[in-house]
């Protein structure tokens, strides 16, 4: 049978072509999303700072343990904030048999230029040798990693804590990170938690017991990490790329399978529906059924097999752009090592492969389910209407993609709002899919009166092969709506969080001026500029994050902590209830969006973990409107002092008439990068940090609404070059070219007109679900020129990929075509 298939292809070109253009582009798709993730899941992150320690204690981790259903599950997620054990502990593991040496690290967060430094007993652990000079001996004298380009005796400026100092290089070590030593005094002072360590280094003697290190470390709610996973205590820029990698691909990676799912088990039944009569002559002539199922499996397999073969290197070509533009953002450091494709490219082949074969077992099954001498009535009449048994699980998946709006919201940020969207919309688009031959069918009774008043007697031939087809156009509807409620939803959700956020934060900013440093502001800026001339009112403001019990455990969400005093004269949350004014060490205000997730309301006590991981009771004191702009968490920064791994402020909103410029600038003028902007600047600022940090959504959107459109253009392709002896046998009728030309065009207005309406409805729903759910706001904003690209572009879709094989069938002798059927 693989022979046969394969002499069948050759003279099959065009469904062919198309199944292997679906099955070439889903490979390439998979195969770069795919390689993503694996170069996140297989990243082991190499120990630089305690490469010669042989335990690391640390706390890097917060776990809940709760019960669902009778079954106990635990949801662990990273501290935003680091974690901190407390330094009381090191003395403790001191004391234990067999310690060699132990150092606790007090790192410390250097703003300008960005580094990370460290306390020099910390220095032994690294394995490392100084380059050149010594260590540090006085409190303003500090060793360099070879990466800041100094040498001994220079002078370097460091911002540590918001403050600018400068510091004697004493030496220079290649350390493998960008990484800055002061003396242990110095490091102790620069601290952010005084009385806490970032992680503790032990080296043990030779055959040791470190189980007396591992009791004392979970005694005081801290880790023990020995060998490659030392490296995951280190707060690198490689760990934030493989928590961005595999977030985003786990994300989007199930939803891009299934749509490649529907594309490709789509086109290989719309071609295997429109070869029902070679099928059924092979039946009547004595093919059983089994035959002409091998068959099929084997066009499909070869199919996959060639569409992986040029697909696979594709792909491994695409994840290497990706890897790049991800690395010129910024998303990746430039030495992150990414995957050869190794799992990838099996994975995206099998995939291919498994999903090919399935959907020609399907779309083989009713030709073969038919006694021989039956199969070749089968295909002069198309079926009246669909099983009921279809109509039910139709019904059944409209209602679930109703209901699941709500649901979808228990994901926490962009990325999980798209995904919780393409779901909602998958839903959707299937039940338009199990119900699309009774939509036709009911569209088709109300477009009969409507298409012979505008195209004659080309419209009377439409809408009686409309009626007529409605169960072989199903394929061609549910393309459609595909790639209208993808293109008009998913894309317009990205556009939507950013336009909210950026809105959000404009209205609520009260505040004239703000200011803002690279590295950061002093944590009691805001307290000097409250006392300078003019300025009625001054907010320091830090975003943080904090973890929040979810629907399905823990997760953290975006918080800010601020200065009460004053803070509604600078910042506007739009309070629903109770008042911002409250707030102090001990409460929180919650943004809607997260009291409703988690059933909180003014005056309950909300139970929550700091970026470090401390647990805290707070009171709530007000919900509010604006928790795009602002956080869905606002603290008093009493509560976060010391819980985070900075000691700064990263703006202070200024409320001040003219006369407070020259007070402003002079303050700012005696701190090097400090500057004053204005509101509209900081909201433009804003818009473009969104836009850039959006970039992967919107990458993998327009994969997959990319994917849509091609998965139409395909199916009405195949669909339109089906109907060569349809069209032939018209002509030789007496229908003349251009009233089949006319007739077609009335088709399709009929059926893109469902489509679009149907999908726009799917598109409208799904968006207002998402958008009200985060915003607040029942109606979704869709850019004027992004509807009408959406909308033109399905139309012109539709047209050029009808209307072209159309003129070609055309372009024939109606003789030369009557007699077959493709």
């Amino acid at each position: 049978m693989t022979g046969l298939a394969a002499r069948l292809l050759r003279h099959r070109a065009g469904p062919a072509a198309a199944t292997l253009l679906a099955l070439t582009v889903g490979v390439l798709i998979l195969v770069a999303m795919g390689t993503l993730v694996e170069s996140g899941l297989r990243f082991r992150a190499e120990p630089r700072l305690w490469a010669a320690a042989d335990v690391v204690v640390a706390n890097r981790t917060v776990s809940h343990t709760f019960k669902e259903f009778g079954d106990t599950t635990t949801s662990t997620v990273a501290l935003p904030e680091g974690g901190t054990v407390d330094a009381a502990v090191v003395d403790r593991i001191r004391q234990v048999p067999g310690v060699a040496a132990v150092a606790g690290d007090d790192a410390v967060v250097i703003g300008s230029p960005a580094a990370v430094g460290h306390g020099w007993d910390t220095y032994s652990f690294t394995g490392r040798r100084i380059a050149a000079g010594a260590a540090p001996q006085a409190d303003d004298e500090v060793l360099l990693d070879t990466r800041f380009g100094m040498a001994p005796g220079d002078r370097i400026d460091l911002v540590v804590g918001g403050v600018g100092r400068s510091y004697l290089v004493s030496g220079t070590a290649d350390t493998g990170t960008a990484a800055v030593f002061f003396t242990d005094a110095q490091a102790a002072r620069l601290s952010a938690h005084p009385g806490r360590v970032d992680a503790i280094g032990v080296r043990m003697v030779s055959g040791a017991d470190v189980s007396a290190v591992r009791e004392i470390a979970s005694a005081a709610g801290a880790t023990t990490y020995a060998g490659n996973d030392r490296g995951n205590v280190e707060q690198s820029d490689n760990l934030a790329a493989r928590t961005l990698l595999v977030e985003a691909g786990s994300a989007f990676g199930g939803y891009v399978v299934l749509l490649i799912i529907s594309v490709v088990a789509g086109t290989i039944g719309l071609s295997v529906r429109h070869r029902r009569r070679d099928l059924a002559l092979l039946r009547a002539v004595a093919a059983t059924p089994g035959q002409v199922r091998r068959m099929l499996i084997a066009e499909a397999a070869l199919l996959a097999l060639v569409g992986s073969a040029v697909g696979g290197p594709a792909g491994l070509l695409a994840a290497r752009w990706v890897h790049g533009e991800l690395v010129e953002r910024a998303f990746v450091p430039a030495g992150f090592p990414m995957a050869g494709g190794l799992f990838a490219v099996p994975a995206a082949v099998g995939t291919a492969v498994l999903v090919a074969v399935l959907a020609a077992l399907v779309a083989a099954r009713r030709v073969t389910g038919i006694k021989p001498i039956e199969a070749l009535g089968e295909v002069a009449v198309e079926p009246r209407r669909s099983g009921r048994v279809r109509l039910i699980a139709g019904v059944l998946t409209l209602a679930a993609a109703g209901t699941s709006g709500a649901f979808t919201l228990g994901a926490g940020g962009s990325t999980g709002a798209l995904a919780g969207a393409a779901g909602m919309l998958y839903l959707f688009v299937i039940a338009v899919a199990l119900l699309a031959p009774r939509i036709n069918a009911y569209a088709a009774r109300l477009l009969t009166p409507l298409l012979p008043p505008v195209w004659r007697v080309s419209g009377y031939l439409a809408a009686a092969n409309l009626r007529a087809n409605a169960q072989g156009m199903a394929t061609v509807l549910t393309a459609l709506v595909l790639s209208v409620g993808f293109g008009g939803s998913v894309w317009f959700l990205q556009t939507n969080l950013e336009r909210q956020t950026t809105t959000q934060s404009s209205a609520g900013t009260l505040a004239e001026r703000v200011v803002v440093a690279p590295g950061g502001l002093p944590a009691d800026a805001a307290r000097e500029i409250r006392e300078l001339t003019g300025v009625r009112a001054a907010t320091g403001v830090r975003r943080t994050q904090v973890v929040v019990r979810a629907l399905g455990g823990i997760e953290p969400v975006g918080a800010q902590s601020v200065d009460p005093a004053g803070v509604t004269s600078t910042m506007n949350l739009a309070v629903r209830a109770g008042n911002l004014a409250d707030l102090r060490a001990g409460t929180v205000a919650v943004s809607a969006m997260q009291a409703s997730s988690s059933g909180w309301d003014v005056g309950d006590k909300a139970e929550l973990w700091l970026g470090d991981g401390t647990p805290v009771s707070l009171d709530v004191i007000a919900i509010y409107g604006r928790g795009l702009g602002f956080g869905d968490v606002t603290l008093a920064a009493e509560t976060v002092a010391g819980h985070t791994a900075a000691n700064t402020t990263d703006e202070v909103l200024v409320s001040a008439g003219p006369e407070a410029d020259t007070a402003l600038a002079a303050w700012s003028a005696g701190k090097p990068g400090t500057e004053v902007l204005d509101a509209a600047t900081r909201t433009r600022l804003i818009s473009t940090d969104l836009a850039l940090g959006a970039w992967l959504n919107r990458l993998l959107i327009g994969v997959m609404v990319g994917y849509a459109a091609l998965a139409a253009a395909t199916t009405m392709v195949m669909a339109a070059l089906a109907r060569r002896r349809e069209l032939a046998l018209l002509q030789l009728v007496g229908v003349t070219r251009r009233q089949i030309r006319a007739m077609v065009q009335a088709e399709q207005a009929g059926l893109l007109g469902t489509a679009v309406l149907i999908g726009a409805t799917i598109a409208a729903l799904t968006l207002s679900a998402i958008v009200n759910g985060l915003t607040g706001s029942p109606i979704p904003y869709v850019p004027p020129l992004g509807g009408v690209a959406v909308l033109g572009g399905t139309t012109l879709l539709a047209l050029a990929t009808t209307v072209w094989p159309v003129r070609r069938l055309l372009g024939a002798p109606p003789i030369d075509n009557i007699g077959v059927k493709e």
